[in-house]
């Protein structure tokens, strides 16, 4: 397990991938490991050797004693690649990850190629706020304050529909120290970068989740018109975007720091995070596992495709490219896979007053014999649905 020793902190990271291949850089959020960044490892790694460490006072890294300041946890990211002899990177970071990238940016340019600021602010917060914060981590430790932290890291609808992948957030938080918990956020409390953004000079991307408690997209907006230049991304997600929208976030990273596009792995890899959690993970892993020398190629043709280059395009929710699927399914009469994309419509969100809707309009303009198969294949996945739920209790 690497650990660095600097001068007065031992950091835990990892590196891995090609070491032939550029270096992508990447941050942790206040109250997450380096773990934080396990979507998108598959799809960085095939472009980047990667670099993921936990931020001072997390994971496995020590905490050191006293408050910290984002100039400390900058400092400790060049001494970091410094130990390891590496001279540039591209950077990515998230939230307070995002703060440290910022820094960087401003006060060590030549070290940054590409900088990716995302779900962060320039200034974030109000000091009576993380008051009562800290007052309640140091009575109930972290569990105190999970609960709430959550509720903004995610949308009620994510974290009803993926029960699990939350859960893995909230074993981060749960093990954060919570003294480490304490001096990061100190160093967000105090935090006021609004008068030097206009001195990051290296290509950058700020993405932003629509529905962020945490750090709300205006203060996204505000950074990439505050930065030359600055590409400005807006996904449909909460405070942990490279988490509830994983796909979506990778493609969009990787699209801007590679100039000549995803590779195929990439692409495959970024499609893969979108189609399991739509059309659930067991049914993809299925028909991956029974891909045949007739079949294997389409069906990498389609997740690289049909999931990776148009599923992850941020321009329309899941929820409404399910309906805008089963719609065209419907005018199509292609039934076998409608039935497959009512199944996955409530993964998005969907209900099934909004499908009976679509089937509704969609029967109009695309004939009543059309609509009334889709309605007897919507009445029998809900069928399914129902035992399957039943049995479930």
């Amino acid at each position: 397990m690497p650990f660095a020793q600097l001068a007065d902190v031992r950091l835990h990271y990892e590196l891995e991938g090609d070491p032939q291949r550029p270096v992508l850089m990447l941050c942790n959020s206040l109250g997450t490991t380096l773990e934080m960044w396990a979507p998108q490892m598959p799809a960085f790694l095939a472009h980047f050797r990667v670099l993921r460490y936990d931020t001072r006072g997390h994971g496995q890294s020590e905490v050191t004693p006293g408050e910290y300041s984002i100039a400390q946890l900058g400092a400790d990211a060049v001494a970091l690649l410094d130990h390891l002899g590496i001279r540039q990177v591209s950077f990515c970071g998230l939230s307070m990850g995002g703060m440290t990238g910022m820094w960087l940016g401003v006060n060590r340019p030549e070290r940054v190629d590409r900088l990716v600021l995302a779900n962060t602010g320039a200034k974030v917060g109000d000091p009576s706020i993380w008051a009562a914060r800290f007052d309640a981590v140091r009575t109930g430790g972290m569990a105190a304050i999970t609960p709430s932290v959550l509720e903004r890291w995610f949308t009620a609808r994510y974290r009803q529909l993926a029960p699990h992948e939350v859960d893995k957030v909230r074993a981060m938080l749960l093990a954060t120290s919570p003294d480490g918990y304490i001096a990061n956020g100190a160093a967000v409390r105090d935090m006021d970068q609004r008068a030097i953004l206009a001195r990051i000079s290296a290509p950058t991307m700020v993405i932003a989740g629509a529905f962020d408690g945490s750090t709300p997209p205006e203060l996204g907006r505000a950074l990439a018109q505050a930065i030359d230049g600055a590409r400005y991304v807006e996904l449909d997600a909460a405070h942990l975007s490279n988490w509830e929208q994983a796909g979506a976030f990778t493609a969009e990273v990787l699209a801007f720091l590679l100039e000549g596009g995803l590779n195929e792995s990439a692409r495959f890899e970024a499609g893969l995070a979108v189609r399991r959690p739509v059309l659930g993970a067991e049914y993809v892993d299925r028909a991956l596992a029974n891909r045949s020398a007739l079949s294997a190629e389409f069906q990498d043709l389609i997740t690289r495709y049909c999931w990776g280059e148009v599923w992850t395009r941020p321009g329309l929710p899941r929820h409404t490219r399910s309906l805008l699927t089963i719609a065209m399914t419907l005018a199509l009469n292609r039934m076998d896979e409608m039935r497959l994309h009512m199944r996955a419509a409530r993964n998005n969100g969907v209900t099934r007053d909004e499908i009976k809707e679509t089937l509704m309009h969609a029967a109009i303009y695309c004939g009543v014999p059309a609509g009334v198969s889709a309605f007897k294949v919507a009445a029998e996945v809900f069928a399914e649905q129902d035992a399957a739920d039943a049995g479930v209790r």
